[in-house]
């Protein structure tokens, strides 16, 4: 283990064992949690923060604890060569469910133009540090002048720093499988319990800079009951992340997280903004976020080969100012 990872393996027991002490990461019944309150997701801003963790000039967060040791850990994962997209195939149907479609024309018998408002619970896409802030602050500080962004884009936290791409170990976190059903039903929580019961059956422990992967199902429930109202909208329901584990997020020191819609459950706790989980972990986890992605196929391919690990690599647009990137993730057996 070299300085850098003990240090950050410490940090996280630390975390780890503080909110195992008040009580975070026990339920009180099975599948009951205490809602998380406003103030103790006011008081996470600090406590859980990785704004300076890697210096005052960070622009790429958790992606940082994806090291060159991570990487060949990664490569070494590839032992059948077989590899499954983690992406959704590009809707160009309007529905409840998608808005803003994507735009799709020939231009000619050998071109043509794609077009996409891509952020929403509709198309895999990767959120850069730039999308969310809190009242006009991202991640690590960063408070940009809004005119200077509509009209020259975003001077920091953007896409643009992911150009390299992204090549780490993945791990698939099935829940409906935990739970024995096809998909789950829109509104279900998911808790530390249920992450951490996924962990003990399968002998798999979610590690620092793992991609994260948890799926609920959706797009097997879209397919047998068509679409539906999803993501932060009144009215919206979704199978999802309880805010309660975000101080979980911080412990494992998640480098990247997934999942089949935007993480988050809806509706939410009371008193906490909708989509909870997936602010917090851009704004002060500095934790980019895969949107949308179909994982059926990788689902169907784990459990083929009951290995819930593999190499997952990722190569957003390099946008200038972007703040994100539809992108199709690859998951190599």
């Amino acid at each position: 283990m070299t300085g850098r990872m003990k240090r950050n393996w410490v940090a996280a027991v630390l975390v780890a064992t503080a909110y195992a002490g008040q009580g975070l990461f026990s339920q009180k019944a099975p599948g009951a949690l205490e809602p998380v309150t406003a103030a103790q997701y006011e008081r996470w801003k600090t406590e859980l923060s990785n704004w300076g963790r890697w210096g005052k000039d960070d622009q790429i967060g958790t992606l940082n604890l994806i090291t060159a040791e991570k990487r060949r850990q990664a490569a070494a994962l590839v032992r059948d060569g077989v590899s499954v997209s983690l992406a959704g195939d590009a809707d160009t149907e309007k529905a409840v469910d998608n808005p803003t479609p994507y735009e799709h024309a020939m231009l000619g018998l050998g071109t043509d133009r794609i077009g996409v408002a891509y952020h929403g619970i509709a198309h895999t896409h990767l959120d850069a540090w730039n999308h969310i802030s809190a009242n006009g602050v991202f991640y690590n500080g960063y408070k940009p002048d809004p005119d200077a962004v509509a009209t020259t884009g975003h001077q920091r936290n953007s896409i643009i720093n992911v150009k390299n791409g992204i090549f780490t170990r993945g791990v698939l976190i099935d829940i409906p499988r935990l739970k024995g059903v096809p998909y789950l039903e829109p509104g279900t929580p998911i808790y530390v319990a249920d992450l951490e019961a996924w962990e003990k059956q399968t002998g798999v422990r979610v590690s620092a800079g793992d991609a994260l992967f948890v799926r609920t199902g959706v797009w097997a429930r879209r397919k047998a009951m068509g679409p539906w109202l999803r993501g932060r909208a009144e009215g919206g329901r979704s199978a999802g992340l309880d805010p309660s584990v975000i101080p979980w997020l911080r412990a494992r020191d998640v480098a990247i997280m997934g999942s089949d819609h935007p993480q988050y459950v809806s509706p939410g706790p009371a008193g906490l903004p909708p989509g909870a989980i997936h602010d917090f972990a851009l704004v002060y986890l500095g934790l980019p976020l895969f949107d949308n992605c179909d994982l059926e196929a990788l689902a169907d391919a784990a459990a083929t080969r009951k290995r819930w690990t593999f190499l997952v690599t990722a190569a957003p647009l390099p946008i200038r100012g972007g703040t994100g990137s539809p992108l199709n993730p690859i998951a190599t057996f």
